[in-house]
């Protein structure tokens, strides 16, 4: 669906975006994560031919950048940062500007069939400039779907949105990812790119890496189990740490922290052992790094060319 092979784009002399290459699969629900000023803004930009690449070619639905600029803008939706509504005009017409721009086949249907899922339904003739901030993203969503994209461009799409309002706008892109759709989400809430995507991409410019989640952690942590104790756990680091796959051991109070491979074939026996030791187990976890912990590390460390 997206393809992009050193894709570059630059302002002057500063480089926003340095030869990103990325595959973006039919369906997929796919994360860009990174700081304020990283270029993910410019890179939704150039993907949806709102802006000339200085170098490199992309493909969005086998329709190349530079080339087929029209087709590209017809079929992909996309929610800016700035939602540029018509403030004075209803949210209504709004919407009907947009879908008759598309040439959507039934504008009303199309216009009421979103401003129902979106909530938006009984405030659909109050001018957009009195809505609330979250309100007006939800009619920037709505407007995005209005022409039934194949591909959705979101750029933060739950920012300013109170709980309730985050929680409908996140259902509903999990109900667009159901439906087959393609999804290249920016956001800075680290949770929601954990919760609704396939994968991740971290970007500074460059493109650090990309996987899913919990391919992420295992990259970065490997897997931990946690034995929690009744008593301090420094005693029982000797029953386990020369064990062979085990790859690393640490006691924290009666916690003991163990990262190793395929912790349900070894669990078993390591609780056998550690029972055998006298140890006391109360209870045992897989330790859980966030997406956040992952993301942080990422972005601080140098970038490599």
């Amino acid at each position: 669906m997206i393809q992009t092979e050193n894709l570059t784009k630059k302002f002057g002399d500063h480089v926003a975006v340095d030869r990103l290459t990325l595959t973006v699969g039919e369906g997929e629900v796919f994360g860009f994560l990174g700081p304020n000023g990283a270029g993910k803004t410019t890179t939704v930009r150039l993907l949806t031919s709102l802006i000339a690449p200085t170098a490199g070619t992309a493909a969005v639905l086998g329709y190349r950048l530079g080339k087929d600029d029209q087709q590209i803008r017809r079929r992909v939706g996309i929610l800016t940062e700035t939602p540029g509504l018509y403030d004075r005009l209803s949210a209504w017409r709004n919407l009907m500007i947009f879908a008759r721009l598309y040439e959507v086949a039934d504008t009303e249907g199309q216009v009421e069939k979103y401003l129902r899922l979106l909530g938006l339904w009984e405030r659909r003739e109050e001018a957009a400039g009195t809505f609330s901030k979250g309100m007006r993203q939800k009619l920037a969503i709505a407007r995005a779907m209005l022409h039934e994209p194949p591909i959705l461009f979101l750029d933060e799409p739950t920012a300013g949105l109170d709980p309730e309002a985050a929680k409908l706008v996140r259902d509903f892109i999990a109900d667009l990812r159901s439906e087959g759709r393609t999804i290249f989400l920016c956001t800075h809430n680290l949770d929601e790119a954990d919760r609704l995507c396939d994968r991740v991409a971290v970007f500074k410019t460059h493109l650090r890496v990309v996987d899913t989640p919990a391919g992420l952690r295992r990259q970065l942590y490997g897997r931990q189990v946690v034995f929690h104790l009744a008593q301090p756990a420094g005693e029982y680091l000797g029953v386990v740490e020369q064990l062979p796959y085990v790859k690393r051991a640490e006691a924290v109070d009666s916690k003991l922290v163990l990262a190793l491979d395929e912790p349900e074939s070894r669990n078993p026996e390591l609780i056998r052992l550690l029972v055998a030791a006298g140890a006391p187990i109360q209870f045992v976890g897989e330790l859980r790094h966030s997406l956040e912990d992952i993301y942080l590390q990422l972005v601080q460390e140098p970038e490599q060319r």
